[in-house]
C-alpha cells in the first residue's frame, strides 16, 4: 500500500460531503473526499501532478498524481454557468506542479453571492482504488494544511473491473448530451456512477476525442456542450446493464442542478435585531423564543459485510417505517395524503434499483439507501421546476427515517419545545413536523425550504405561520432567543427591542379580539355598505377544509382542488370513489353551492398514471384543461362523478387553464355523453378559470358558452408578467396587484357583466385585504378565500362603498407597479376608503 496525504487547497472551513448543498456531491456519486467552505480566493495544489482544465471552463480542475488517481477541485456549487471572468488560471493545461503550487485565482465575493454556495469539494476521482483515512472536519484550515490521509494500492490503483473471458464484441449506441452545461463535473460522476462495479470496458468518442466513461476527469476533459453526439462503445459481460444505466442517464433531459427554493443562499451574518429576509410560506405574525432543532442523521458505514445481510437490514427498516407511516395516515383527519405519498416513494421501483445496485457493489444498507435518495434527489431537480423539486424535501425525509430505522432509533419521539416556540430549521421534514408539540409552536422558520413544500401545508391548517429560505444565518441563532417571526412582511427579527415586541405583541393580542368579533358575524349575509350583497366562498381541499369553511361563515365553496384525489398515488380513484368523496364535501356545505375543478394536471403537479410527453417548459406545455382533453378518460369519470352528487344543481363544473372556445366546447360534448350515461336532463353550471392572458383577453366569447368565470390570479399573474410563480427570486415582483393584471381582470369582469354572467376572483389575491376593494371596484362581486380569512373578508366589504371603490380602482390601473398599488390602497384604507388623492 502506498501512502499519502492531500492538503488543502483553499483557507476555510473544512465540513463533510454530506453538508454540501448538492445531492451529487453530497451523496458521494462524484467521489469521496472533503469540502471547504472558502474564505481565500487562491487555490492551490492540494497534491503534485499534472493540471488538467475541462475545455472551457475553470471553474474546476484536476490533477492527475503519479499514483494514477485523479483529484478534482470544484470551485462553489452550479458554477459552471457562472464560469466567464470569475476564475483566472494561474498554470496553463498540462502543466506539472508541486504541492502548494498557486493554481487559480477567483473573485470569492461574486461568487458568493451569485452562486447557490461557495462550498468547494475536494474529491478523490471517481472509481480511485483509494481508501481515505483520517480527515480534518469541523474546523477551519489554512491552505497546505493535511485535509486527509489516502491508502492506494502500489499498482493500478484506478484500474477499471476486469472484463474476463473470451473478447466479446463491442456494442455502440449514439447519445445527444441532454445537460444544459455539457459534461461537468456533477452529469460525469452520475455516468461514472452508474458504471460502478460493472464487468464492462466503457469508452466515448465525441468532437475527435476518446474518453473512458468511468473517469470524471476524462469525461470533463471532452468538452462536449448540450446537444454534442456521444458515440458510445460498451463491452464486457454487463454490456446490457450498462446500456441500460447509459439510458437513463444520457437518454432523458436531465440536468440535477438543485433550484435556488431548494438550497440555502449564502448570506452575511448580521447584526442582533437586524431583519432576516425570507420568504412568506404561510402568512401571519408570532412573538417567541427560537428552537433550533437539526437532529444529526446517524453515523453510517460506507462498506457492507455481506449484501445478503445489508439486504435484509434495509428491508426490515423500510418496513419499519412504512408501518409507521400506515399508522399516521390512519390516524390523519386531513392532508393523509403526505403519508400516502411517503408510502409510495418508499416503494418506488426506481429508488430501490438504484439501492440494490449500490448493495451489489459491496456498500453497506445505509450507504446504499442515501446513494439512492441522492439520484432520485438530482432527477427531480432535473425537471427544472422549483415546486416539483420541492418534493425533494419527502426524499430527505424517507432517508433520515429509513436510516434511524437501520440505527434502532425510535421513530415516534415527541420533541420537548418551549412555550411559544419558533421552531427554526434547515428544512423541516413531514416526519419532524409529528414530533412537535404544536400547541407550543408560534411559528415555523427554515434557513431552506419551499412555500409549497409538505409542511408548509400541514401548518397552514394549523394557522402557524411559516417563512422559508431565510439562509443559513438563521440557525446560528441561540436556542432561546427572543425573535418575531412576521410572515407578512417576511422577516424574522431576532432580539427586537421592548417597543416593537410589545407593538407586535398588542398588534396579535387586538387581531385575536378582532377575530373573534369577526367570527361571531361570520354566518350573516355579506352585503356592501351600499347594499350590494357579495359573496364570499372558500377554497377547499378535503373534506377538513369544508368543515372549517362552513365552521367561519362561508357561502359555499368557490374551488375544489381535487388534485388531493388524484396525486401520491399509482392509479386514479375510481367514479365511485370520487362521487362518494364529493358528496360527502357536499354533506358538509349543508347546500351551499360547490365549485368543483377538474383535474388539474401537469406542470407543477405530474400524476404517474397520466404518462405526458416531455417538455422543455411545462408551464407553457400541457397544463389544466389541455391535460384532460390530451387524455379525456379521466374527465369523463370525473364529469360522471359530479353528476351523481345531491341535490341536483347543488354543484358548479369549473374548467382550469383554459385558453379558447374550442376547448369548452370539447368539454360541453363530453359532458353531455356523462349526461347520457347516467340519464341526466339537466347539465350543472359550468364556468371556466380566467387565468391566461388569452381567456382574459377573449372573456367575452368564453361567455357564451359557460355559466360563470373565476379568475384564477396566481397563474394570470405569472403568464402576465412573465415570471415563474415558483421562482423564490422573482417572488417579490410576482405582485398580482399588478396594473396589468388589473387591466385583464377589469376586462374580464365587463365582458361577464356585458352578458349577465357572475365573476369571481379564487386566486391569493381574493385571500388578500389589500386587494379586496381594488377587486370590487373592478366589477369582482365573489371572492373564494381560504376558510381562516372569511369572517375577516366579510367584515371588510361590509364597510366598502362600491362607488369608491371604482374611483380606487381607476387610480390602480394608472399605477406603475404593485407595490404603488398597495400604497395607494393604503393611503386610501387610511383616509376611510373615502378618497384617492
Amino acid at each position: 500500500m502506498t501512502q499519502w496525504t492531500l492538503l488543502a487547497p483553499l483557507d476555510g472551513w473544512a465540513l463533510p460531503l454530506a453538508e454540501v448543498p448538492d445531492p451529487v456531491f453530497a451523496g458521494g456519486l462524484a467521489g469521496d473526499g472533503v469540502a471547504i467552505d472558502p474564505t481565500s480566493d487562491l487555490v492551490r495544489a492540494p497534491c503534485a501532478g499534472v493540471i488538467r482544465w475541462p475545455p472551457r471552463a475553470r471553474h474546476a480542475l484536476t490533477i492527475q498524481t503519479v499514483a494514477g488517481i485523479d483529484v478534482l477541485v470544484h470551485v462553489g456549487i452550479d458554477t459552471v454557468a457562472l464560469d466567464t471572468g470569475l476564475f483566472s488560471p494561474l498554470v496553463a493545461d498540462g502543466t506539472a506542479v508541486a504541492a502548494g503550487e498557486p493554481l487559480l485565482r477567483f473573485d470569492l465575493d461574486t461568487l458568493a453571492r451569485r452562486a447557490p454556495s461557495a462550498v468547494t469539494p475536494v474529491l478523490l476521482g471517481h472509481g480511485a482504488a483509494a481508501t481515505i483515512g483520517a480527515r480534518v472536519l469541523g474546523r477551519s484550515v489554512r491552505a497546505g494544511e493535511r485535509l486527509f490521509d489516502c491508502d492506494s494500492p502500489a499498482d493500478s490503483p484506478a484500474d477499471s473491473p476486469a472484463v474476463t473471458g473470451p473478447a466479446r464484441p463491442a456494442v455502440a449506441r449514439t447519445f445527444r448530451v441532454p445537460f444544459d452545461h455539457g459534461l461537468h463535473a456533477r452529469p460525469a460522476s452520475l455516468v461514472a456512477a452508474g458504471l460502478q462495479g460493472l464487468q464492462v470496458e466503457a469508452h466515448v468518442r465525441a468532437n475527435g476525442r476518446r474518453a473512458d466513461l468511468r473517469s470524471v476527469s476524462a469525461v470533463m476533459a471532452l468538452g462536449v456542450r448540450r446537444g454534442d453526439r456521444l458515440d458510445v462503445e460498451v463491452r464486457g459481460d454487463d454490456a446490457g446493464a450498462a446500456l441500460a444505466a447509459l439510458e437513463r442517464l444520457l437518454g432523458a433531459a436531465a440536468a440535477p442542478a438543485p433550484p435556488a427554493s431548494a438550497r440555502p443562499a449564502r448570506v452575511p451574518r448580521i447584526d442582533p435585531g437586524a431583519p432576516l429576509p425570507g420568504t412568506s410560506a404561510v402568512r401571519g405574525l408570532a412573538v417567541g423564543v427560537a428552537f433550533c432543532w437539526n437532529p444529526p442523521l446517524p453515523e453510517i458505514a460506507e462498506r457492507g459485510a455481506d449484501a445478503d445481510a445489508e439486504r435484509g437490514a434495509l428491508a426490515s427498516a423500510r418496513a419499519t417505517v412504512r408501518e409507521r407511516l400506515e399508522r399516521r395516515a390512519a390516524a390523519a383527519e386531513s392532508h393523509r395524503g403526505v403519508f400516502d405519498a411517503h408510502r409510495q416513494l418508499l416503494d418506488d421501483p426506481q429508488l430501490l434499483t438504484v439501492a440494490e445496485d449500490a448493495l451489489r457493489l459491496g456498500r453497506s444498507a445505509g450507504a446504499a439507501w442515501r446513494a439512492a435518495i441522492a439520484a432520485t434527489i438530482a432527477a427531480l431537480h432535473a425537471s427544472g421546476d422549483p415546486r416539483i423539486a420541492e418534493r425533494a424535501a419527502d426524499l430527505r425525509d424517507l432517508e433520515a427515517q429509513v436510516l434511524r430505522a437501520l440505527a434502532g432509533e425510535a421513530l415516534d419521539g415527541r420533541i420537548e419545545l418551549p412555550e411559544r416556540a419558533v421552531v427554526i430549521a434547515e428544512e423541516l421534514l413531514p416526519s419532524q413536523w409529528l414530533e412537535l408539540d404544536l400547541d407550543r409552536v408560534a411559528g415555523i422558520a427554515m434557513a431552506a425550504g419551499g412555500a409549497t413544500s409538505h409542511v408548509a401545508i400541514l401548518a397552514a391548517a394549523r394557522g402557524i405561520p411559516v417563512l422559508v429560505a431565510l439562509g443559513p444565518a438563521a440557525l446560528d441563532l441561540p436556542p432561546g432567543t427572543p425573535v418575531i417571526l412576521d410572515a407578512e412582511r417576511g422577516e424574522l427579527i431576532p432580539h427586537p427591542d421592548d417597543a416593537r415586541s410589545r407593538r407586535i405583541t398588542a398588534e396579535l393580542a387586538a387581531r385575536a379580539a378582532e377575530e373573534a368579533a369577526d367570527l361571531a358575524e361570520a354566518h350573516a349575509p355579506c352585503v356592501s355598505a351600499d347594499g350590494t350583497p357579495i359573496a364570499v366562498y372558500a377554497n377547499l381541499g378535503s373534506l377538513a377544509d369544508a368543515r372549517l369553511a362552513r365552521a367561519r361563515g362561508a357561502d359555499g365553496c368557490g374551488l375544489l382542488r381535487t388534485e388531493f384525489l388524484f396525486l401520491d398515488r399509482a392509479d386514479a380513484p375510481g367514479e365511485d370513489e370520487q362521487a362518494e368523496v364529493y358528496q360527502r364535501i357536499a354533506d358538509a356545505l349543508d347546500g351551499r353551492p360547490l365549485t368543483i375543478r377538474t383535474l388539474d394536471a401537469g406542470g407543477d403537479k405530474p400524476i404517474p398514471y397520466l404518462p405526458l410527453p416531455a417538455e422543455e417548459n411545462p408551464a407553457l406545455g400541457l397544463r389544466g384543461i389541455r391535460t384532460s382533453l390530451h387524455d379525456p378518460r379521466l374527465l369523463a369519470t370525473q364529469l360522471r362523478a359530479i353528476l351523481k352528487v345531491r341535490p341536483a344543481g347543488v354543484c358548479r363544473i369549473l374548467l382550469p387553464m383554459v385558453s379558447g372556445l374550442a376547448e369548452v366546447r370539447a368539454v360541453h360534448a363530453i359532458l353531455r355523453d356523462a349526461q347520457t350515461t347516467l340519464g341526466i336532463d339537466a347539465p350543472p353550471p359550468i364556468g371556466v378559470m380566467i387565468e391566461t392572458p388569452a381567456a382574459a383577453v377573449l372573456a367575452g366569447q368564453l361567455a357564451t358558452a359557460t355559466d360563470f368565470f373565476s379568475i384564477g390570479t396566481n397563474d394570470l399573474s405569472q403568464y402576465t408578467l412573465a415570471m415563474d410563480r415558483g421562482n423564490p427570486a422573482l417572488a417579490k415582483s410576482l405582485d398580482a396587484l399588478h396594473p396589468a393584471v388589473l387591466a385583464l381582470i377589469r376586462s374580464a369582469a365587463q365582458a361577464a357583466r356585458r352578458a349577465g354572467r357572475p365573476v369571481a376572483v379564487c386566486g391569493g389575491l381574493a385571500s388578500d385585504p389589500c386587494a379586496v376593494p381594488v377587486l370590487l371596484g373592478l366589477g369582482v362581486h365573489e371572492l373564494s378565500a381560504v376558510p381562516s380569512m372569511v369572517p375577516r373578508l366579510k367584515r371588510l366589504i361590509r364597510g366598502l362603498d362600491l362607488a369608491a371603490c371604482a374611483r380606487l380602482a381607476d387610480r390602480a390601473l394608472d399605477c406603475v407597479d404593485g407595490a404603488a398599488v398597495r400604497a395607494t390602497v393604503a393611503a386610501w384604507t387610511a383616509r376611510g376608503g373615502t378618497d384617492v388623492e
